[in-house]
């Protein structure tokens, strides 16, 4: 397509006001949008006034090939625009004279009131956008205000659920430690133990120290003992004393202790039935907790059990140690024979009252040595063990050897004693004659050593134990030992751990007898010490332990 162009002078507004109306019918022939025009001939009306200001101008419009039309604008300011025309113009362009000026003038009314609508319809579209974008803002904020509300609940939940992990941790750790304090305490039967594992249970966490002062414990000076522990000790219920009340659970409030002015204490009455003492505790801190003071509480409670049950093993033990030691004989000195003994009461445990040794003379000039050891302990075995120890000495009296005395104390502890059992050993010494009759009834070897320091285990297969429910006839055995031997008879604590079986212990005792000297046997009293030293040094001993040493001496 041929390029078409028209060359238009403008020497007068009318000019001007022609040549726009003309290009504003052009580009609405082209199809060019109002808004496109308006904007064009906005800048063109500019132009053309600063021309004509100038003395005229020359206005060239070009319609080209693809719809573009081109107006260029000589004279002092030159201009020039290319439009894109969506219809491509045809044809001549009209010359500016074509066009009336009043139509100029309405055509440009035309244009304004096209620009106008569209100006309107954008206002009502933009009013219509702003109130849309209104409520969107709306919408906005209240979904902002109930997602916050919803964080919120979530913090507060996650704060809850925070909250209650940290309690239900720390009542796990305390019941934890309680658990672990207690077994700690009732392990023990010793109360001066117990005492002394209290601070080390609860220093450094629960309290910055502790102090426990037991009641009949003259030790103690009243000017240090604690104004809120002496009521503690007197009412017997838990006391806080300290510059501010501490307000815990169970537990009553007194002003602040002079011994402690600037740190809170708590004081704990100690006894299962009676108070025996006060357990004071100073705050780790500025206070004490009130779920700790609870586990507190009950800690002590426990602590009073145990010492409870400590004082009452021990006053039990002791009787039954004072019992078994009051029956034990002092040994009689014989023609041709020495003896030496030794009790040892277990070192830990109840384990007091069942084992003993007996010595004496029969009418017919022979020697009985016997051990035995009743099963069970503590005061009832004490008991038993002082029976059969009767009832022995009345069945030697008769003229009955060791076996016969077996025999009539087993069937008197069936008959008697249903439920109880013993182990016994007898061995009968005659003047003049080496050989030594022997007689057990389940109770461990006893050991010969030869003068000439040759070791030997009496191994021969004892009877059933004393009061097993069926009868049974006991067997006498006889074993050689000359002047200068020595017969060691023995119970089960001396040998038997719980590390190892009593076969180990047994062979170990016939070593130690095997290793004593010539110069220890002098003294037998000696020798028993010298056998006990390694058979003990390794360990405590859980049992009772008798020694009972029979050396053969020349007449």
């Amino acid at each position: 397509m041929t390029a078409a162009s028209e060359n238009w002078t403008i020497a007068s507004a009318a000019d001007a006001a022609r040549a726009r109306a003309l290009l504003g019918r052009l580009l609405t022939d082209a199809g060019v949008p109002a808004l496109d025009r308006a904007r064009f001939l906005t800048a063109l009306g500019v132009r053309l006034r600063r021309g004509l200001g100038a003395g005229g101008a020359d206005l060239t419009v070009t319609a080209g090939p693809g719809g573009r039309l081109r107006v260029a604008l000589t004279g002092p300011e030159p201009w020039q625009q290319t439009l894109r025309c969506p219809c491509p113009l045809s044809g001549p362009l009209p010359g500016p004279d074509d066009v009336p000026l009043a139509e100029a003038l309405l055509d440009a009314d035309a244009d304004a009131d096209a620009l106008l609508v569209r100006l309107t319809e954008t206002e009502d579209l933009l009013r219509f956008h702003r109130e849309e974008l209104h409520q969107t803002n709306q919408g906005v904020l209240a979904l902002h205000a109930e997602l916050e509300a919803a964080a919120l609940a979530q913090r507060e939940l996650l704060d809850a659920e925070r909250s209650a992990r940290a309690e239900a941790e720390k009542a796990r750790r305390l019941l934890t430690f309680l658990a672990n304090a207690s077994a700690v305490l009732n392990a023990s039967l010793d109360h001066e133990d117990i005492l002394r594992r209290l601070p080390e249970l609860l220093v450094p966490e629960y309290a910055r120290h502790v102090d426990v002062w037991l009641v009949d414990d003259e030790r103690t000076p009243p000017g240090e003992r604690a104004a809120a522990a002496v009521t503690a000790a007197r009412t017997g219920r838990p006391q806080h004393a300290g510059a501010r009340p501490g307000e815990l659970p169970g537990v009553h409030d007194l002003p602040a202790s002079a011994l402690s002015p600037d740190r809170p204490l708590l004081c704990l009455p100690l006894g299962a039935r009676t108070v025996q003492g006060v357990l004071t505790l100073a705050a780790p801190g500025d206070r004490f907790d009130p779920d700790t003071t609870v586990m507190l509480l009950e800690l002590a409670r426990r602590a009073g059990i145990a010492l409870d049950n400590a004082r009452q093993y021990e006053q039990h033990r002791d009787v039954a140690e004072a019992l078994q030691r009051a029956q034990l004989t002092e040994l009689p000195a014989t023609r041709g024979l020495d003896l030496a003994a030794r009790y040892l009461p277990a070192t830990h445990g109840l384990n007091i009252g069942g084992d003993w040794y007996d010595a004496f003379p029969q009418p017919d000039g022979s020697v009985l040595a016997v051990i035995g050891d009743v099963t069970g302990h503590g005061l009832r075995a004490a008991v038993i063990m002082g029976q059969l120890r009767t009832a022995l000495r009345a069945y030697a009296v008769e003229g009955n050897g060791p076996a016969r005395i077996l025999t009539l104390l087993h069937r008197m502890l069936r008959h008697q004693q249903p439920e109880l059992y013993a182990t016994c050993a007898i061995a009968r010494f005659t003047p003049g004659e080496p050989g030594v009759v022997w007689a057990a009834a389940g109770h461990p070897p006893a050991i010969a050593r030869g003068p000439r320091g040759e070791v030997r285990v009496l191994d021969a297969k004892p009877g059933i134990m004393l009061g097993v429910p069926v009868p049974f006839t006991y067997e006498e055995h006889t074993v050689d030992l000359p002047a200068g031997s020595t017969l060691a008879l023995y119970t089960d604590g001396l040998v038997e751990r719980r590390s190892a079986g009593i076969d180990a212990g047994i062979d170990r005792l016939a070593l130690a007898m095997e290793s004593l000297r010539r110069a220890d046997l002098a003294d037998l009293d000696a020798a028993a010490d010298a056998l006990l030293k390694p058979m003990l040094h390794d360990s405590e001993h859980d049992d009772d332990i008798c020694l009972l040493l029979c050396r053969t001496t020349p007449e």
